[in-house]
């Protein structure tokens, strides 16, 4: 060999050589932005805000970052596509030197399983493991490559709505990907899946959350379930209606069921009985004398399309647990209090007073006979069901608005993946119900 070749063949072997290096050091990139973009789109925003407060500044970078996911992405797919194709075009060209036209195939190859093990698998998989520690850790210098690429990845997104919008697809740039309720939501239905959440826990967080989308006509007593007093009764009726009541405070009407015109708290009728018993001359004959009205307290209506969150917040705000609920029209339909609303979240509450009725009961067969006035969101509880109702409140409600007439004693119907069988009729209620899963 003669000094020419020789020195032809060492330029081209330090040729290969710093070739194989730089597609290395670009798969070393494309690792570094799959595992970013990983780690950045997977991490807990809720987490990284708690080590954002205890001072670490790659993940109040990184919290920043993922407020425009939409940029954050398109910044790191860019960065990924260049420094991937300018991989494979190198190796390429490397192979097409050693090994002529086959070394296209022979790249394509090769570069595959590179890129789909040491770039996109591997670097995926490690920052799936922890990915807030790894958001934080990569946040500033993809920060770096979000503000470099950012006028190429604002043209790219100019002209992807361009497209969209000419084939009919209208993008708003200002919605979110999901709304943080239903994320949470999500999260707490997936940890229950997992055995990670018991029911019960499960229960009270989606209820908390769904105040705002329930109203108040959804959980209400209703009007012919409400004890009321007459304010033309006599003193010694009055007194013992709410002596017997299980309730401490009973609506007033006058004349009408539906002319409401105060609220009795047990407090105030007992303060106001012992007053004209023992406080003044006369005793037991000062009953006569009592007038209901001195002592009530001016009702309290609201609509029945209030949410629970905003009724729950006007409790607080006006220091009351009880309020009259009202139709479009004045009409009364029904009362909730602060108990109630309360209860959709922990659970049903009982005191020493309540008097326990056995709304469902389960049966052999695997079927629940339960009450046609319990609500489908309780049934759902107490069963783990995913009975639909944005249609109906209760469950006698549901099979009505299915069925579209009111069913016979004995009928049976199946709806969504379930059988009802109509086992009481009290007119025009259906009072007790059988339910079991098909």
């Amino acid at each position: 060999m003669d000094a020419e070749t020789a020195t032809l063949f060492a330029n081209w072997d330090a040729a290969l050589w710093g070739t194989i290096l730089a597609v290395l050091g670009l798969l070393a990139l494309s690792a570094f932005f799959s595992g970013s973009e990983t780690a950045l789109t997977a991490a807990s925003r809720g987490k990284l805000h708690g080590m954002s407060d205890k001072g670490s500044r790659g993940a109040d970078v990184a919290l920043r970052l993922t407020e425009d996911n939409e940029r954050l992405i398109g910044a790191v797919l860019l960065g990924n596509n260049l420094v991937n194709i300018l991989a494979t075009s190198l190796a390429t060209s490397a192979l097409t030197l050693l090994f002529g036209d086959s070394g296209v195939a022979l790249a394509t190859l090769v570069m595959t399983a590179l890129v789909l093990i040491f770039a996109e698998v591997m670097p995926k998989t490690y920052a799936i493991t922890n990915p807030e520690a790894a958001a934080a850790r990569v946040a500033p210098i993809i920060a770096i490559v979000v503000r470099t690429f950012a006028p190429v990845v604002n043209a790219v997104r100019w002209l992807v709505r361009g497209v969209l919008a000419l084939i009919g697809v209208k993008t708003d740039p200002e919605a979110s990907i999901m709304a943080a309720q239903e994320e949470i939501a999500g999260a707490i239905a997936l940890h229950h899946s997992e055995g990670a959440v018991q029911r019960e826990d499960r229960d009270r967080l989606l209820g908390a959350l769904d105040l705002g989308q329930r109203e108040v006509e959804e959980i209400m007593l209703h009007r012919q379930d409400i004890e009321m007093i007459d304010a033309a009764a006599p003193p010694d009726e009055i007194l013992s209606k709410c002596l017997k009541s299980t309730f401490t405070r009973l609506p007033i009407y006058r004349d009408d069921p539906e002319n409401i015109v105060g609220v009795i708290h047990a407090k105030d009728l007992l303060r106001a009985v012992d007053a004209l018993v023992r406080l003044t001359k006369g005793g037991l004959d000062n009953l006569e004398n009592f007038n209901v009205m001195d002592v009530a307290m001016e009702p309290y209506f609201v609509p029945e399309t209030t949410t629970l969150d905003d009724q729950m917040r006007e409790f607080l705000r006006r220091k009351t647990h009880f309020a009259l609920v009202v139709d479009e029209y004045g009409a009364l339909r029904g009362l909730i209090t602060l108990e109630d609303i309360l209860e959709e979240i922990v659970g049903e509450i009982a005191d020493e007073h309540d008097q326990e009725e056995q709304t469902l009961t389960p049966e052999a067969d695997g079927s629940v006979l339960i009450d046609g006035a319990m609500t489908i969101r309780d049934l759902n509880r107490a069963c783990d069901w995913s009975l639909p109702d944005t249609e109906a409140n209760t469950v006698a409600g549901l099979v009505i608005h299915e069925s579209q007439t009111i069913p016979t004693l004995g009928q049976s119907f199946n709806y969504h993946g379930f059988r009802f069988q109509v086992v009481g009729r009290d007119r025009n209620r259906l009072t007790q119900l059988r339910v079991r899963r098909l």
